[in-house]
């Protein structure tokens, strides 16, 4: 987490002086829906863990089978509304597209912390139902 975290502020640092990406919403907005993202990737790698049987199928499952869906589905390279119907329903799965538009309203519309409530809360559950998970795949792996 605190990889991810020093990962965060220094692609944050990057895009505001080297590529001149406007910071016009509230810094610490910005930095708590980050760190709710972080839980969900992390909980998600978690899941992924207490389900493979090996590392091999671990980093497999994780970069094939995510990466790919991120990539293309979560609003990062097309927009979602553009997508057909059933890739736009999948799209709405992706933790991913609910934090790009978080962020694109947070820090290039400058809107406040309550118009985000969707993805906040959106991500949140996504957060705790995959640490529930998680954690029950964990506690009967063990046994």
């Amino acid at each position: 987490m605190v990889l991810s975290i020093v990962n965060y502020l220094t692609i944050l640092l990057l895009s505001i002086t080297l590529l001149d990406v406007p910071m016009t919403g509230s810094f610490w907005s910005l930095t708590l829906l980050s760190l709710i993202y972080i839980i969900v990737s992390l909980a998600l790698g978690l899941l992924i863990s207490t389900k493979a049987r090996t590392q091999l199928a671990a980093m497999l499952g994780s970069g094939m089978v995510l990466m790919i869906p991120v990539i293309f589905l979560s609003g990062l390279l097309f927009p979602i509304e553009s997508m057909p119907g059933i890739f736009q329903i999948v799209s709405y799965i992706i933790p991913a597209s609910w934090y790009i538009e978080g962020v694109r309203k947070l820090m290039i519309e400058g809107l406040s912390i309550s118009m985000v409530a969707k993805e906040f809360i959106i991500l949140s559950v996504m957060a705790v139902f995959l640490l529930a998970i998680s954690i029950k795949n964990f506690k009967l792996r063990l046994k």
